[in-house]
């Protein structure tokens, strides 16, 4: 869970997205570090948003994406019907679950990414309001878009996290390094 993106190797601009993706998902995921399951589904704000929902919503959108890419079937599509679901812990999900899940999908998208013939191939873009008719986008934009995606939720997590127990990005940053705060 890096905080600062080092520079990419000379060329190497399959690590420089991979890690600048790595980064947005570290700051989600710090947003549930030292929470319980109980505290992590909880919505202190005028939201309806949770951390652990956050997290789960993440991480169905990475598998979304991700899948789309591949052109291959998404095993956990939502429809309209179930598309609130992905935005909370169901019974039996817990935010260890929703991690090592999302963990498997991070993996699998950073291997794809490595080993497609090249950033500049496309895939096609579903039918819906908000994508050109007939449209595709490149791996290339695929990970941009999962920088912007995933750091659009991490704003909403360090938010919803700091009207929790007060603890912004900073602070989950200092504990997740080990620092207590005092001198």
């Amino acid at each position: 869970m890096v905080t600062h993106v080092p520079a990419e190797a000379h060329g190497d601009e399959r690590g420089a997205l991979i890690a600048f993706v790595e980064a947005q998902r570290g700051a989600v995921r710090r947003a549930v570090l030292g929470l319980t399951d109980e505290a992590a589904a909880s919505r202190p704000s005028a939201s309806e948003l949770s951390v652990s929902g956050l997290v789960k919503h993440v991480a169905e959108c990475e598998l979304n994406w991700l899948r789309m890419a591949q052109q291959r079937p998404n095993e956990r599509a939502r429809t309209q019907e179930t598309w609130g679901e992905g935005f909370h812990l169901a019974d039996g999900e817990t935010v260890a679950g929703v991690l090592a899940f999302w963990d498997g999908v991070a993996k699998e998208t950073d291997e794809f990414i490595r080993t497609v013939p090249s950033l500049d191939d496309t895939f096609p873009l579903p039918e819906a309001p908000w994508f050109p008719k007939e449209g595709a986008v490149s791996m290339r934009w695929l990970m941009l878009h999962l920088v912007e995606e995933i750091a659009r939720h991490a704003g909403h997590a360090d938010i919803v996290r700091e009207s929790l127990d007060g603890k912004n990005a900073f602070d989950l940053v200092a504990m997740e390094r080990g620092y207590s705060g005092q001198s």
